[in-house]
């Protein structure tokens, strides 16, 4: 089995993490993204903030050392939230779990809260064997998908 694990964001995983964050596919399943995902200055002020802010856990997501995505935790209204982007290409093969386990035994605070698109069946069953349950949906505008569509919300006690 292939190993999972976290490290800090590095300058060399920008890149990539840009490449990844412009997939049709993954835009699409992720609905909630940048304005502009191809907007490669924004990207890298947000990337920059993300990586500086003392209010937030970024971290890079490894398989055998090769970098595959993301993963943090940050404070929304007081509301703690976890979220991850895994490179397509790793997509049903585990790693965002086993990812997701890895941040849990960082994040100390509960409740942490999560959120999905409905139809993103695949993120939804992550974070449901991960112990987060569903707690409601709501309709919001998704920059990935130019309109409006159903969130599912979910809470780990």
């Amino acid at each position: 089995m292939a190993e999972v694990a976290l490290r800090p964001v590095r300058d060399s995983d920008l890149d990539a993490l840009f490449e990844q964050m412009r997939d049709p596919e993954s835009v699409r399943m992720a609905a909630f993204i940048a304005r502009d995902p191809d907007d490669r200055d924004a990207f890298d002020v947000h990337v920059a903030k993300l990586r500086t802010s003392e209010d937030i856990i970024l971290r890079a997501v490894t398989v055998d050392g090769r970098f595959l995505g993301t993963i943090g935790s940050f404070v929304v209204e007081g509301d703690a939230e976890v979220t991850y982007w895994i490179d397509r290409s790793a997509w049903g093969r585990g790693i965002a779990g086993r990812a997701l386990a890895l941040l849990l035994d960082i994040v100390e605070a509960r409740p942490l809260f999560a959120r999905a698109a409905s139809d993103n069946v695949g993120s939804l069953r992550v974070l449901q064997k991960a112990g987060f349950a569903v707690i409601g949906t709501e309709v919001a505008y998704a920059s990935g998908r130019d309109g409006e569509i159903e969130e599912t919300l979910l809470r780990l006690s």
